[in-house]
């Protein structure tokens, strides 16, 4: 407790939760002989904030100046008061700068960013110069809990500013969108590689809280270790730190928090490349630079995973290896192939309007002839060939004015007017044909650069290994585009596959849902894809509950748009009905 325990909390009472919890686990030890009396513990309160003026906190300096006398201060105390008191009244100044912001800062203070006498000075003297206000007045209660304050701080300021050999936390999560003005904005200034997010500061944090050498374990969220906006951040960490273990926990970690929300890792690593460092460390480690790895993300309970945590097989890769992966995205394996999706395809981002539902509307609840209004692709539920037509987009004037919108985000255009493959950002990434519109945000079209590449890679995005391959770089719920082109992609494996599934080329556009404006609008008519023939065919008449709403639909004179539009690529039986 004297020498070895350090905490810093952002709360006050949880540093008295974690005094009593010291004490009683000291009381309990094995043969420690019950109750007894305890050293002071290096616990302080990171939140504190001044309960007063800075003039009011500079006069405790000319108050502790004037008391002087204590053995232990002496030799800070030999000189007149007035020469004292000028840099105890910086000190003090400086601390009630530095935690002025404490309750948003926490434990993000960093006395090593300021040059200050405080800061150079001997801690425990100036505590003790603190000390003596409050053996001194006892007339001024105002005063004397300033003083207390002050001895509080300091001793946060000096556990905040030295380096220990262990620091262990489950960090705060709290995305940059969500924060608050100061705490941004101090991020942005100190933290610019970690910066999106509270979690991957506070990793940045404690690593520099550790000497070198010394290790951080952590709990973290996991999206930091694909996410392309995190690139420089691992970039940085792969080349300039060890990596220990990395264990993959998943949703359901915890047990008070259910769903999706948390998908948690646990992390080790320690300061400084181990092919840096003599100390021994990495003696053990058969490679220079050999990271471990555990998975338990498949478990959906919190105590499975805790179980499986001691069982499961651990991975072993070489940590400088993952800086060949796409965006140094963090991996527990090798790629297959060193060739990647997006070498053969783009992968563009999609629309997002300012006030995108006001100007989405199905299909045919706009006058069919219309030309303000575009056809407009959006996901589809699960992998088929044609879907996600259902909806058009206001776009008179050529969509001027959703370019006069500043929220709005016209995206995509180099997708348009070219054929591809239509991948949903979310859940299992299921896929259709994209035929060239302009799309949804939620969802991206695989456009290959070579038309003669769409047949493979449809084959590849409609296969279950595709959501593999994207899953094992990017656990988000939702996937960046630029995601779903980075991953390893074997053209002539894809290509062999496409002659034997489609041996007559990608059907033409066909559907029998009357939700689709591709449909061919008889009312019990059907169009399959025959996978005997290989190709589009009709099958017998529909009985569906729709057959009906068609036919009403038809008797008060309504036609689709396949109907009516000549020019509309489709399937030849969606042309004779």
């Amino acid at each position: 407790m004297r020498e070895n325990l350090h905490r810093l909390e952002l709360d006050s009472r949880c540093v008295e939760v974690a005094a009593f919890a010291l004490a009683l686990a000291a009381w309990k030890f094995p043969d420690a002989e019950g109750y007894r009396l305890l050293p002071d513990m290096n616990l302080a309160c990171s939140g504190l904030v001044p309960n007063a003026t800075r003039e009011q906190w500079s006069a405790l300096s000319e108050q502790a100046a004037a008391a002087g006398g204590l053995a232990p201060s002496r030799e800070l105390l030999r000189v007149d008061d007035t020469l004292l008191s000028a840099p105890l009244r910086n000190s003090m100044e400086t601390l009630h700068g530095l935690f002025e912001q404490a309750p948003v800062l926490g434990s993000l203070i960093d006395p090593h960013t300021l040059e200050a006498d405080f800061f150079r000075r001997d801690f425990a003297s100036i505590r003790e110069l603190f000390a003596v206000v409050l053996e001194q007045e006892r007339t001024s209660d105002d005063q004397i809990e300033r003083a207390v304050a002050a001895r509080g701080m300091a001793r946060a300021a000096q556990l905040l500013s030295d380096r220990y050999t262990l620091v262990i936390t489950n960090v705060p999560y709290l995305a940059r969108g969500k924060q608050g003005d100061v705490l941004r904005a101090f991020c942005e200034r100190n933290y610019p590689l970690s910066k999106n997010d509270l979690a991957t500061v506070f990793l940045e944090r404690c690593l520099r809280l550790c000497t070198e050498g010394g290790t951080t374990s952590l709990v973290l969220p996991q999206n930091w270790l694909f996410l392309t906006s995190y690139r420089k951040l691992r970039q940085r960490l792969l080349k300039t730190e060890t990596w220990h273990v990395l264990a993959r926990l998943g949703a359901g970690a915890f047990e008070t928090v259910t769903g999706e929300v948390v998908k948690a890792i646990l992390l080790t690593l320690s300061r400084g490349h181990p092919r840096s460092r003599s100390d021994g460390m990495t003696a053990a480690i058969s490679a220079p630079s050999a990271m471990r790895g555990l998975d338990v993300s498949v478990f959906r309970k919190a105590s499975e995973k805790a179980a499986r945590l001691r069982t499961a097989e651990t991975l072993t890769v070489e940590q400088t290896q993952q800086l060949r992966n796409s965006d140094a995205r963090i991996t527990l394996e090798l790629p297959s192939s060193e060739v990647l999706l997006e070498k053969y395809a783009l992968a563009p981002n999609g629309m997002h309007g300012g006030d995108s539902l006001r100007f989405r509307m199905y299909f045919w609840e706009v006058a069919s002839d219309s030309s303000l209004w575009c056809r407009f692709q959006t996901p589809v539920d699960e992998t088929i060939h044609y879907g996600g037509r259902e909806h058009v987009f206001f776009w008179a004037d050529g969509g001027r004015i959703h370019l006069q919108n500043s929220n709005a985000r016209l995206q995509g255009q180099g997708a348009w007017e070219r054929h591809g493959v239509a991948v949903r950002v979310m859940g299992e990434l299921p896929a259709t044909l994209y035929s060239g519109n302009p799309f949804d945000i939620s969802c991206v079209p695989i456009v290959p650069k070579n038309p003669e590449h769409l047949l493979p890679i449809w084959c590849f995005c409609s296969s279950p290994e595709y959501n593999d391959a994207v899953r094992h770089i990017d656990q988000k719920l939702n996937v960046t585009n630029a995601t779903l082109a980075k991953v390893s992609f074997e053209l002539d494996r894809w290509t062999r596959c496409a002659k034997e599934r489609y041996p007559n080329g990608l059907p033409r556009p066909y559907s029998d849902d009357p939700t689709q404006w591709i449909f061919h609008g008889h009312p019990c008519g059907s169009v399959v894809w025959d996978e005997t023939q290989k190709q589009t065919g009709y099958s017998p008449a529909r009985t569906v509950p729709t057959v009906l709403h068609v036919a009403v639909a038809r008797l008060l004179g309504y036609r689709w748009p396949a109907e009516r539009d000549v020019d509309m690529e489709l399937a030849d039986e969606q042309r004779e009905w």
